[in-house]
């Protein structure tokens, strides 16, 4: 449980404000950003890869999903630890490297993601 809540805390920060970022609607336009990087954060590392999982580590613990497009929204479930987070489908907005997820579809607490080439 210490887990989730450290992995969820550090997922949600404040951010810059909204009018830098602009939504991604479109799965492709989203894949071809995520394709062959990882998205990184405070000790998250995640790769999104094609063919609908979610794969990395999280403050030293493995974390594995599921995610598909669907309506213009990154549905996914994430599992880490001996728990998870169930499915939730949120907006997708982007500004330069940087990707920020808003779950809920756009209504609830966000997380800024950057976009770094593995290694």
């Amino acid at each position: 449980m210490k887990f989730a809540i450290a992995l969820t805390t550090a997922m949600i920060a404040a951010a810059p404000a909204l009018a830098d970022f602009q939504p991604v609607r479109e799965e492709g336009n989203f894949r071809s950003l995520v394709e062959g990087r990882e998205l990184t954060r405070f000790g998250i590392r995640l790769q999104v890869l094609p063919q609908g999982e979610i794969r990395g580590r999280g403050f030293g613990m493995q974390v594995g999903g599921r995610w598909e497009w669907r309506n213009g929204y990154f549905c996914r479930t994430l599992e880490f630890g001996g728990s998870g987070d169930g499915y939730n489908c949120q907006l997708v907005l982007r500004d330069g490297a940087t990707l920020r997820f808003v779950s809920d579809q756009g209504q609830g607490d966000s997380a800024d993601l950057r976009l770094r080439n593995p290694g």
